[in-house]
């Protein structure tokens, strides 16, 4: 059961727990008009204290569909934030007047903290370059739908793997399922971060490599999540300038993959995909980000006891 719990990390389900979210968002996806109605009466609120565009709206748009509705702040300047209230107190404001709250904070670990203030849902929809979990809810169901399944594929990672959170919680989601491969493509500059290395990878014996060379990689691969060169994690213009274009996908080099490569990107992107790739059947962006909604929407019912 999942009712009144948290969802922090990808590993606070089990994959028993995450295959029966999987199965609840087949069943909204092949028949949406059986949920309309499910989450009447119930409030999300929304607490970003960090830009967003498609984790909030679809966070909201899958409140609205399941017919709930939803208060909240896209940016901290418009709450109490601005007048220097704790993340503790704001969190259990809230509780006062919501069912389940979602969060996104630019500090690590501060949706753990808001968690521990109330007996209220929390859902981490991202901290800071640590986990995005709900996206990798998002990349699991997409990648599930499209392949069949998680076992004996090749996983590429591309771009900022050392900052991106997306890429942090994917690979510990994957790790638990049979012999998933990595190939992890970066300069050397932002490759995973030592934790990541060592305590998913090589603690769990998962076959990986580490290379900088994308056009000698994707032949291998069953999977291309590419990432963002993200400068809101540099502290340097000059090193965010240097490294943004390394990585460009353009029809050129999907030639060199296999033709049931899929490619997956989190959103936004800004020029680590060329637009000429959009046409190609293989590009799944855009789907994932509508399988996003429905994934979340099952959470929300998960959380609620809905389900």
């Amino acid at each position: 059961m999942l009712k009144g719990r948290s969802f922090l990390e990808p590993m606070d389900f089990s994959t028993e727990e995450l295959e029966e979210l999987f199965v609840l968002a087949d069943k909204i996806i092949q028949e949406p008009e059986h949920y309309t109605k499910v989450c009447e009466g119930k409030l999300l609120a929304t607490l970003f204290y960090e830009p967003s565009t498609r984790t909030r709206f679809s966070f909201e748009a899958a409140m609205l569909r399941l017919g709930g509705q939803v208060i909240g702040f896209s940016e901290p300047n418009s709450s109490s934030v601005s007048k220097g209230e704790s993340i503790s107190d704001t969190i259990r404001t809230v509780a006062c007047y919501a069912d389940m709250a979602v969060m996104r904070h630019p500090k690590e670990g501060a949706p753990k903290v808001a968690a521990a203030s109330t007996d209220m849902p929390v859902v981490n929809a991202g901290d800071g370059g640590h986990q995005h979990p709900t996206q990798t809810l998002t990349d699991l169901l997409t990648i599930r739908k499209e392949k069949g399944g998680f076992d004996n594929i090749v996983v590429g990672l591309c771009g900022d793997l050392k900052f991106g959170r997306t890429v942090h919680s994917l690979i510990k989601a994957l790790s638990r399922y049979e012999n998933v491969s990595f190939i992890l493509i970066s300069p050397e500059e932002l490759r995973i971060p030592e934790y990541v290395r060592k305590e998913i990878l090589c603690r769990n014996k998962i076959p990986f490599e580490e290379v900088e060379n994308m056009q000698e990689a994707l032949p291998k691969l069953d999977v291309l999540y590419m990432t963002r060169v993200q400068r809101e994690r540099f502290f340097n213009e000059e090193d965010y300038v240097r490294l943004k274009d390394r990585y460009i996908l353009d029809g050129s080099k999907m030639k060199l993959a296999k033709q049931d490569m899929m490619v997956l990107h989190p959103l936004p992107r800004v020029n680590e995909i060329a637009t000429e790739v959009d046409s190609d059947p293989r590009a799944l962006y855009f789907k994932q980000a509508k399988y996003g909604m429905y994934i979340r929407m099952a959470l929300i019912m998960g959380l609620l006891g809905i389900a």
